[in-house]
Protein backbone atom coordinates (compact mmCIF):
# COMPACT_ATOMS: atom_id res chain seq x y z
CA UNK A 1 0.00 0.00 0.00
CA UNK A 2 2.21 2.83 -1.25
CA UNK A 3 1.68 6.49 -0.45
CA UNK A 4 3.48 9.80 -0.84
CA UNK A 5 3.18 10.36 2.90
CA UNK A 6 5.88 11.62 5.26
CA UNK A 7 8.20 9.42 7.32
CA UNK A 8 5.62 8.92 10.06
CA UNK A 9 2.98 7.35 7.82
CA UNK A 10 3.44 3.69 6.83
CA UNK A 11 3.80 2.81 3.18
CA UNK A 12 2.39 -0.66 3.84
CA UNK A 13 -0.62 -2.03 5.71
CA UNK A 14 0.33 -5.65 6.41
CA UNK A 15 3.95 -6.77 6.77
CA UNK A 16 5.83 -9.95 7.52
CA UNK A 17 9.05 -9.40 9.46
CA UNK A 18 11.68 -12.13 9.23
CA UNK A 19 13.87 -12.09 12.35
CA UNK A 20 16.89 -14.37 12.57
CA UNK A 21 17.65 -16.14 15.80
CA UNK A 22 21.11 -14.56 15.69
CA UNK A 23 19.49 -11.12 15.95
CA UNK A 24 18.15 -12.06 19.39
CA UNK A 25 21.43 -13.07 21.01
CA UNK A 26 23.02 -9.62 21.04
CA UNK A 27 26.56 -9.87 22.41
CA UNK A 28 26.03 -13.40 23.72
CA UNK A 29 27.51 -16.38 21.90
CA UNK A 30 24.10 -18.06 21.99
CA UNK A 31 20.68 -17.67 23.61
CA UNK A 32 18.52 -14.58 24.02
CA UNK A 33 19.55 -11.11 25.14
CA UNK A 34 16.84 -9.52 27.28
CA UNK A 35 17.78 -6.02 26.15
CA UNK A 36 17.72 -6.98 22.46
CA UNK A 37 14.37 -8.75 22.55
CA UNK A 38 12.92 -5.89 24.61
CA UNK A 39 14.14 -3.33 22.04
CA UNK A 40 12.60 -5.37 19.23
CA UNK A 41 9.32 -5.59 21.14
CA UNK A 42 9.31 -1.80 21.60
CA UNK A 43 9.75 -1.30 17.85
CA UNK A 44 7.07 -3.81 16.91
CA UNK A 45 4.74 -2.04 19.34
CA UNK A 46 5.56 1.29 17.67
CA UNK A 47 4.81 -0.20 14.25
CA UNK A 48 1.55 -1.66 15.56
CA UNK A 49 0.62 1.78 16.94
CA UNK A 50 0.89 3.13 13.38
CA UNK A 51 -1.95 0.76 12.48
CA UNK A 52 0.31 -1.66 10.61
CA UNK A 53 -0.66 -5.34 10.82
CA UNK A 54 2.47 -7.22 11.87
CA UNK A 55 3.40 -10.88 11.52
CA UNK A 56 6.84 -12.13 12.51
CA UNK A 57 8.66 -15.21 11.21
CA UNK A 58 11.38 -16.11 13.66
CA UNK A 59 14.52 -18.18 13.18
CA UNK A 60 16.36 -20.36 15.69
CA UNK A 61 20.04 -19.93 14.87
CA UNK A 62 20.83 -18.56 18.32
CA UNK A 63 20.19 -22.07 19.65
CA UNK A 64 20.56 -24.46 16.72
CA UNK A 65 20.79 -24.33 12.94
CA UNK A 66 19.67 -27.33 10.94
CA UNK A 67 22.38 -26.72 8.36
CA UNK A 68 24.97 -27.21 11.10
CA UNK A 69 23.82 -30.71 11.96
CA UNK A 70 26.52 -32.31 9.77
CA UNK A 71 29.19 -31.20 12.21
CA UNK A 72 27.46 -33.21 14.92
CA UNK A 73 26.81 -36.22 12.73
CA UNK A 74 23.07 -35.57 12.77
CA UNK A 75 20.90 -36.40 9.76
CA UNK A 76 19.85 -33.21 7.93
CA UNK A 77 16.12 -33.80 8.31
CA UNK A 78 16.49 -34.48 12.04
CA UNK A 79 18.70 -31.41 12.41
CA UNK A 80 16.14 -29.25 10.62
CA UNK A 81 13.42 -30.38 13.03
CA UNK A 82 15.71 -29.48 15.92
CA UNK A 83 16.12 -26.04 14.33
CA UNK A 84 12.34 -25.71 14.04
CA UNK A 85 11.97 -26.41 17.75
CA UNK A 86 14.56 -23.71 18.45
CA UNK A 87 12.32 -21.23 16.61
CA UNK A 88 9.45 -22.18 18.91
CA UNK A 89 11.62 -21.28 21.93
CA UNK A 90 12.31 -17.89 20.39
CA UNK A 91 8.66 -17.47 19.49
CA UNK A 92 7.59 -18.03 23.09
CA UNK A 93 10.16 -15.49 24.29
CA UNK A 94 9.07 -12.88 21.75
CA UNK A 95 5.40 -13.50 22.54
CA UNK A 96 6.13 -12.84 26.21
CA UNK A 97 8.12 -9.67 25.42
CA UNK A 98 5.37 -8.31 23.16
CA UNK A 99 2.69 -9.18 25.69
CA UNK A 100 4.53 -7.10 28.27
CA UNK A 101 4.25 -4.16 25.87
CA UNK A 102 0.48 -4.48 25.94
CA UNK A 103 0.06 -6.29 22.62
CA UNK A 104 -2.32 -9.15 21.93
CA UNK A 105 -0.12 -11.85 20.41
CA UNK A 106 -0.69 -15.26 18.84
CA UNK A 107 2.10 -17.79 18.43
CA UNK A 108 1.45 -20.01 15.42
CA UNK A 109 3.53 -23.13 14.82
CA UNK A 110 3.90 -25.23 11.68
CA UNK A 111 4.54 -28.18 14.03
CA UNK A 112 1.71 -29.22 16.31
CA UNK A 113 2.57 -28.07 19.83
CA UNK A 114 -0.90 -27.23 21.06
CA UNK A 115 0.18 -26.50 24.62
CA UNK A 116 2.07 -23.37 23.54
CA UNK A 117 1.02 -22.49 19.98
CA UNK A 118 -1.86 -22.51 17.53
CA UNK A 119 -1.64 -24.50 14.29
CA UNK A 120 -1.32 -22.51 11.07
CA UNK A 121 -4.79 -21.89 9.62
CA UNK A 122 -4.58 -19.15 7.02
CA UNK A 123 -8.08 -17.75 7.52
CA UNK A 124 -7.62 -17.66 11.30
CA UNK A 125 -4.26 -15.90 11.05
CA UNK A 126 -5.68 -13.25 8.75
CA UNK A 127 -8.54 -12.79 11.23
CA UNK A 128 -6.01 -12.23 14.03
CA UNK A 129 -4.17 -9.61 11.98
CA UNK A 130 -7.37 -7.82 10.96
CA UNK A 131 -8.25 -7.65 14.66
CA UNK A 132 -4.93 -5.97 15.49
CA UNK A 133 -3.22 -8.99 16.99
CA UNK A 134 0.47 -9.58 16.30
CA UNK A 135 1.16 -13.05 14.91
CA UNK A 136 4.45 -14.92 15.40
CA UNK A 137 5.15 -17.79 13.01
CA UNK A 138 7.42 -20.52 14.38
CA UNK A 139 8.74 -23.87 13.10
CA UNK A 140 9.31 -22.63 9.57
CA UNK A 141 7.18 -24.44 7.02
CA UNK A 142 7.07 -27.57 9.18
CA UNK A 143 9.21 -29.37 6.62
CA UNK A 144 12.96 -30.06 6.55
CA UNK A 145 15.22 -28.63 3.84
CA UNK A 146 13.42 -25.27 3.77
CA UNK A 147 14.95 -22.11 5.23
CA UNK A 148 13.09 -19.65 7.42
CA UNK A 149 13.55 -17.12 4.59
CA UNK A 150 11.43 -19.39 2.41
CA UNK A 151 8.95 -19.88 5.26
CA UNK A 152 8.68 -16.09 5.64
CA UNK A 153 8.07 -15.59 1.91
CA UNK A 154 5.49 -18.36 1.89
CA UNK A 155 3.61 -17.04 4.91
CA UNK A 156 3.71 -13.47 3.56
CA UNK A 157 2.14 -14.63 0.31
CA UNK A 158 -0.45 -16.79 2.07
CA UNK A 159 -1.67 -14.00 4.34
CA UNK A 160 -1.55 -11.44 1.50
CA UNK A 161 1.08 -9.20 3.09
CA UNK A 162 2.15 -6.03 1.30
CA UNK A 163 5.81 -6.29 2.30
CA UNK A 164 8.37 -8.92 3.28
CA UNK A 165 10.89 -7.35 5.68
CA UNK A 166 14.17 -9.23 6.00
CA UNK A 167 15.97 -8.06 9.14
CA UNK A 168 19.73 -8.53 8.87
CA UNK A 169 22.95 -7.44 10.58
CA UNK A 170 23.90 -5.15 7.65
CA UNK A 171 22.11 -2.17 6.15
CA UNK A 172 21.06 -3.72 2.85
CA UNK A 173 22.16 -5.81 -0.12
CA UNK A 174 25.68 -5.67 -1.49
CA UNK A 175 27.48 -7.42 -4.36
CA UNK A 176 29.67 -9.15 -1.74
CA UNK A 177 29.96 -9.41 2.03
CA UNK A 178 30.52 -5.81 3.25
CA UNK A 179 32.13 -7.17 6.42
CA UNK A 180 34.85 -8.80 4.34
CA UNK A 181 35.15 -6.49 1.32
CA UNK A 182 35.70 -2.77 1.94
CA UNK A 183 34.18 0.16 0.06
CA UNK A 184 31.28 -1.76 -1.45
CA UNK A 185 28.29 0.28 -2.62
CA UNK A 186 24.90 -0.71 -1.23
CA UNK A 187 22.06 -1.33 -3.64
CA UNK A 188 19.18 1.05 -2.98
CA UNK A 189 17.04 -1.05 -5.28
CA UNK A 190 17.56 -4.28 -7.16
CA UNK A 191 15.25 -6.60 -9.05
CA UNK A 192 14.38 -10.19 -8.17
CA UNK A 193 16.16 -11.37 -11.31
CA UNK A 194 19.33 -9.48 -10.42
CA UNK A 195 19.40 -10.96 -6.91
CA UNK A 196 19.12 -14.45 -8.38
CA UNK A 197 21.58 -13.86 -11.23
CA UNK A 198 24.20 -12.30 -8.94
CA UNK A 199 23.62 -15.08 -6.36
CA UNK A 200 23.42 -12.49 -3.60
CA UNK A 201 23.45 -14.08 -0.17
CA UNK A 202 21.05 -11.66 1.51
CA UNK A 203 18.06 -13.94 0.91
CA UNK A 204 17.47 -17.57 0.03
CA UNK A 205 16.97 -17.98 -3.75
CA UNK A 206 13.77 -19.98 -3.26
CA UNK A 207 12.32 -17.15 -1.19
CA UNK A 208 13.24 -14.61 -3.86
CA UNK A 209 11.63 -16.75 -6.56
CA UNK A 210 8.43 -17.06 -4.53
CA UNK A 211 8.31 -13.30 -4.07
CA UNK A 212 8.97 -12.73 -7.77
CA UNK A 213 6.18 -15.08 -8.84
CA UNK A 214 3.75 -13.33 -6.51
CA UNK A 215 5.05 -9.77 -6.95
CA UNK A 216 5.77 -9.40 -3.23
CA UNK A 217 7.99 -6.42 -2.39
CA UNK A 218 11.05 -7.27 -0.27
CA UNK A 219 13.07 -4.91 1.87
CA UNK A 220 16.45 -5.80 3.40
CA UNK A 221 17.49 -3.65 6.38
CA UNK A 222 19.71 -3.52 9.45
CA UNK A 223 17.76 -4.52 12.55
CA UNK A 224 20.62 -3.64 14.92
CA UNK A 225 20.01 0.09 14.38
CA UNK A 226 17.33 1.24 16.82
CA UNK A 227 14.19 2.47 15.12
CA UNK A 228 14.86 0.69 11.84
CA UNK A 229 11.94 -1.73 12.05
CA UNK A 230 9.56 1.23 11.90
CA UNK A 231 11.71 3.11 9.39
CA UNK A 232 11.76 0.09 7.08
CA UNK A 233 7.99 0.50 6.70
CA UNK A 234 7.76 4.29 6.82
CA UNK A 235 10.95 5.47 5.08
CA UNK A 236 11.59 4.31 1.51
CA UNK A 237 15.26 5.33 1.80
CA UNK A 238 16.09 2.71 4.43
CA UNK A 239 17.77 -0.52 3.34
CA UNK A 240 17.51 -2.21 -0.05
CA UNK A 241 14.23 -2.70 -1.90
CA UNK A 242 13.76 -5.75 -4.11
CA UNK A 243 10.94 -5.78 -6.64
CA UNK A 244 10.18 -6.54 -10.29
CA UNK A 245 11.27 -3.28 -11.88
CA UNK A 246 14.70 -1.66 -11.81
CA UNK A 247 15.15 2.03 -11.02
CA UNK A 248 18.42 2.51 -12.86
CA UNK A 249 20.51 0.43 -10.45
CA UNK A 250 21.12 3.30 -8.05
CA UNK A 251 23.51 2.83 -5.16
CA UNK A 252 24.33 4.84 -2.07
Amino acid sequence: MGTDADDHIPYYKRVVLKLSGEALKGDYSYGISHSVIDDIAVEIRALHDLDVEVAVVIGGGNFFRGAGGDQLGIDRAAADYMGMLATVINGIALQDALGKKGLDVRLVSALEIKEVAEPFINKKVRHHLANKRVVIFAAGTGNPYFTTDTAAALRAIEIKADLFLKATMVDGAYADDPKKVKNLAKFNHITYDEVIARELKVLDATAVTLCKENNLHIKIFNVTEKGNIVKAVTDKNIGTSISAEADGGNHD
